[in-house]
């Protein structure tokens, strides 16, 4: 993929503009939040950030789309009936990369960035594209890594795109996304959300499922 050669930098990181690039800023911008536009950006920036300390050589073009996109099946209009948010926002990825010629490799790296974004111990094994998605989610929602990157860059991602409220009003989203297809949170992160933002949800239990099925034994 072609880098960037846009002078707009966040914390050192420099904010690509290829066309590719301009088109999904343009993409998620059109259809997302604040809220989750702007979570999206400090993904970027802070995977970034870790790709730098880890030393790792990742394509900046993947990696932004990647964060770009890794919320867009939250969005209304996005959102499938039955497949998780993060196969719904892999999904887009793909048919959004597909309609401008990307290889298929590229693709496929892509897709597996979002749809493994929640999915922890798996991400850091495979390419640094797909590692830096969830490492950049994990630091911005989790603090996973808060220290790893210093005061001054920290300070500099927050003060361009600043958190506002951001803790409570991102469990919200992840809820309002998910909430008309619950069944999707089995196994994974967001089951904890639905407990917290969705009344009557009873989280299914893995060992009463496998003493519930229709086996004798």
């Amino acid at each position: 993929m072609t880098t960037s050669t846009s002078t707009s930098a966040i914390a050192g990181i420099r904010i690509p503009d290829s066309t590719l690039t301009k088109d999904a800023t343009a993409f998620v911008r059109d259809i997302e939040s604040d809220l989750l536009y702007h979570h999206s950006l400090r993904v970027f920036v802070f995977g970034s950030l870790q790709g730098q300390r880890r030393r790792l050589a990742y394509d900046p073009e993947l990696l932004y789309v990647g964060a770009m996109f890794h919320d867009v099946g939250l969005v209304e209009g996005h959102r499938s009936e039955n497949d998780r948010f993060e196969v719904d926002g892999a999904n887009a990825a793909r048919d959004f990369l597909k309609g401008r010629g990307v290889p298929a490799e590229a693709l496929r790296v892509v897709w597996d960035a979002i749809a493994l974004h929640t999915t922890p111990g798996i991400p850091e094994h495979k390419e640094p594209e797909v590692a830096l998605v969830t490492a950049g989610v994990e630091l911005d929602v989790l603090g996973i890594g808060y220290h790893d990157i210093t005061d001054a860059q920290r300070a500099e991602v927050l003060t361009a795109l600043p958190r506002v409220d951001f803790k409570h009003q991102i469990i919200e989203a992840f809820g309002a996304g998910i909430a008309h297809k619950p069944q999707t949170a089995f196994g994974n992160v967001k089951a904890d959300v639905l407990e917290r933002t969705l009344p009557g949800y009873h989280r299914p239990n893995f060992c009463e499922m496998i003493l519930a099925s229709p086996f004798a034994q």
